[in-house]
């Protein structure tokens, strides 16, 4: 019988000293934040582990202890021409601590003064501002409100502030998950002098990350771990490339040395350029191709590029819809976008459509409809093929083709407007909560999004995009 994969089975891997308080367990975060400390740690320069917090009650990071917090990564594809495939037992995750059973617990993280570092991936629905929470509530819903109640813990304490590290794939991730824990503060009315201590002794740096992780490798895990000589139901596969952009002050090259280390990783005091580029022109047509993909009976990223249809739809989605509206030069944007396509081919790694399909509303209002918008406003039309898109996601969220994975008030909201075609349109486009915007105030969305919407119902995806493309 094959072994579960735990500290038995590699006894000398040292306990290393706890440094960072993770946000989130998942598999994006294991294979970029945890990996990247690991490379920190076998070049000696770090020395540390993190201390994971489930975010959410039904989350299962925890189970991740029962392997002593071991994982492994496979990174799977080709990084400068060069094929990679190879596998890493990571050690970097200390131990895991849901905030739901065991609340004490978290906050005594506040006490611990070598942990210096607070990182987190939340989704893009996770920096939000809740109205109406109140402290003694706890632990709150919202990841802000947690960190609120630990800062303030901290602050009690007197001890130092953090660096924070979110990367949620959000605006300004920083800024706003500073200035939500300050409204938060004010709610609570937990004191000027806390106030000031959160922006003067904490931090806040925005981040862009960039790694295709696709996850448990479910249809070569056999294999693995008959390989490897162990079983991991945490096992995560990812493509050698990654980077990270960290938007914060020079000496945090020297603090966290991740560069240092050989690692992708640019701290600079302006990521607008970097993330426009990766938010628009990658994250875009990953969410974009998702719903298309789904409605087409397709599985995985790479069943879509090598689709006659599907792959011609995100090639010209990418250079026709996305590339005018970005503002770099588009010979280098072209470039950047092969090489993505490239990515996506990746053969070995199988990166399921359902996994990426998680929260896709707020993936779209984050990825996609900035690109709507724009292309609206300087050509006076609006990008077919993105509203195609737009149209199947809104189909997907139905619920009757494509099972929906989203949070509740964001399914109760498209199961309040499922009534006709022509009032749904209506009535979801008007969902400010979803969307940040009443979006039949975009000329011509309305209408053209009923007719995608009913050309996908009559047509199919492959007659629409045939009409389309």
């Amino acid at each position: 019988m094959t072994p579960r994969l735990s500290r038995s089975l590699f006894p000398d891997l040292p306990a290393l000293p706890e440094r960072m308080i993770q946000f989130g367990g998942g598999n994006f975060m294991r294979a970029f934040v945890n990996w990247q400390m690991q490379q920190m740690n076998l070049k000696g320069l770090f020395n540390g582990s993190a201390v994971v917090v489930q975010p959410t009650p039904h989350g299962k990071s925890t189970a991740l202890m029962e392997q002593d917090g071991l994982y492994t990564v496979l990174l799977k594809g080709r990084l400068q021409g060069q094929l990679v495939n190879s596998s890493e037992v990571i050690d970097t995750v200390s131990r895991v601590i849901n905030p739901y059973t065991d609340y004490e617990a978290y906050l005594k993280l506040a006490e611990q003064d070598e942990l210096e570092f607070i990182t987190s991936n939340t989704t893009e629905a996770g920096i939000v501002y809740e109205a109406g929470l109140r402290r003694e509530d706890a632990p709150h819903s919202s990841f802000p409100a947690k960190l609120t109640e630990l800062l303030y813990r901290r602050f009690q304490l007197g001890k130092a502030g953090f660096i924070i590290l979110p990367c949620e794939l959000i605006e300004d991730s920083g800024e706003k998950l500073r200035r939500f824990v300050l409204q938060h503060a004010a709610d609570w009315q937990l004191g000027d002098a806390f106030a000031a201590w959160v922006t003067e002794a904490n931090t806040f740096c925005s981040c862009l990350v960039d790694r295709i992780v696709p996850g448990y490798p479910r249809d070569q895990a056999d294999d693995l771990e008959q390989k490897l000589g162990y079983e991991d139901p945490f096992m995560v596969s990812a493509e050698p490339y990654h980077l990270w952009v960290i938007e914060g002050p020079a000496w945090l090259r020297e603090k966290l040395p991740l560069a240092e280390a050989g690692l992708n990783v640019i701290v600079t005091d302006d990521l607008s350029p970097y993330r426009e580029r990766k938010v628009h022109l990658l994250n875009g047509p990953h969410t974009a191709m998702v719903p298309l993909g789904l409605l087409a009976g397709l599985e995985t990223v790479e069943d879509v590029m090598k689709d006659s249809d599907l792959g011609r739809f995100v090639e010209e989605l990418m250079e026709d819809e996305i590339l005018p509206v970005l503002k770099l030069p588009r010979a280098e944007l072209l470039e950047y976008a092969a090489a993505i396509r490239e990515r996506f081919n990746n053969p070995l790694i199988r990166h399921e459509l359902a996994s990426i399909s998680l929260n896709s509303i707020s993936k779209f209002t984050a990825r996609l409809l900035p690109v709507l918008i724009r292309y609206q406003q300087a050509q006076g039309k609006l990008p077919h093929l993105l509203v195609l898109s737009f149209a199947a996601l809104l189909l997907t969220y139905r619920g009757d083709q494509v099972a929906r994975r989203d949070v509740p008030e964001v399914l109760e909201a498209f199961d309040r407007n499922w009534i006709d075609l022509e009032s749904f349109v209506t009535g979801i486009l008007k969902e400010e909560r979803l969307w940040g915007m009443d979006l039949t105030a975009v000329p011509g969305l309305e209408t053209l999004l009923g007719e995608h919407i009913g050309l996908l119902e009559r047509e199919g995806v492959r007659a629409s995009l045939h009409q389309l493309t």
